[in-house]
């Protein structure tokens, strides 16, 4: 799994805004924190918003409901130092340490990281704009959990976001308002957080990926898209069908 956010704005950029103006609150910069499965390009949870620990935290503790709580056998993520924090939160477990009989208030107790817990970071160093080291750092588990884990995966030899990444390039192609320098931004918080969802999970279901289609018998290809991939659909929705179907809410 990779976790990652990308920029974009309401109405104006941060630095227009006011910041005692209770009409700039829903405006300026605001972030899509999204977590990524690389094998099947899946998005699996998204959380437009700031970028904060809240919205990082809610993030982290979104998919793991969606994964039913299951240990992923690696995730990463940027350097950013809220995700190690949600991560240990989210799949920490409370060790208390054991009395020792002595005088003296006894020792708190503590989160640590599960068993077979791996997380590791990408930081990439640039100098003048450009991309000049990548340096990757293992924060829960050991090195050799993280080469296992990779040579496991059906995509990817090395530690990165690369995948993620790419994706918030297919996003910003599907929802103009998050283009770079764009007239087209949003105006309204309300529509940009709708339009962020209706984008993000309409991918899943009705945008065949090339990097997943198969081969057939008969010598041709078999588009799919990431639900197809992940055993979340057998065919390739249209948006009419996406929209329609019955949404049931879970709480």
């Amino acid at each position: 799994m990779q976790f990652d956010e990308k920029w974009s704005f309401v109405a104006k950029k941060q630095a227009h805004c006011d910041p005692d103006h209770p009409a700039d609150d829903q405006k300026g910069d605001w972030w899509d924190h999204v977590a990524f499965d690389p094998e099947h390009r899946l998005v699996v949870a998204v959380v437009p918003g700031a970028r904060d620990v809240e919205n990082t935290e809610a993030l982290v503790a979104e998919f793991h409901r969606r994964t039913e709580g299951r240990t992923m056998e690696l995730m990463t993520s940027d350097s950013y130092p809220a995700y190690e924090t949600a991560i240990l939160q989210t799949y920490g477990e409370t060790v208390v340490p054991p009395r020792t009989g002595k005088p003296g208030r006894p020792k708190a107790p503590d989160t640590v990281p599960r068993a077979g817990l791996t997380y590791a970071t990408v930081e990439k160093r640039r100098e003048k704009g450009r991309v000049v080291e990548i340096l990757t750092r293992v924060i829960f588990g050991t090195m050799a959990a993280v080469t296992a884990a990779l040579a496991r995966a059906k995509v990817g030899r090395v530690i990165n976001t690369s995948f993620v990444e790419r994706h918030n390039g297919t996003d910003r192609h599907h929802n103009a308002r998050k283009a770079r320098k764009t007239y087209r931004f949003s105006k309204d918080w309300r529509f940009h957080e709708a339009v962020t969802y209706f984008t993000m999970y309409s991918y899943n279901f009705c945008w065949p990926v090339r990097a997943l289609r198969e081969p057939t018998e008969a010598g041709r290809w078999r588009q799919r898209t990431p639900a197809m991939a992940a055993g979340l659909s057998d065919h390739i929705w249209s948006l009419a069908e996406w929209i329609r179907f019955p949404v049931v809410l879970r709480r």
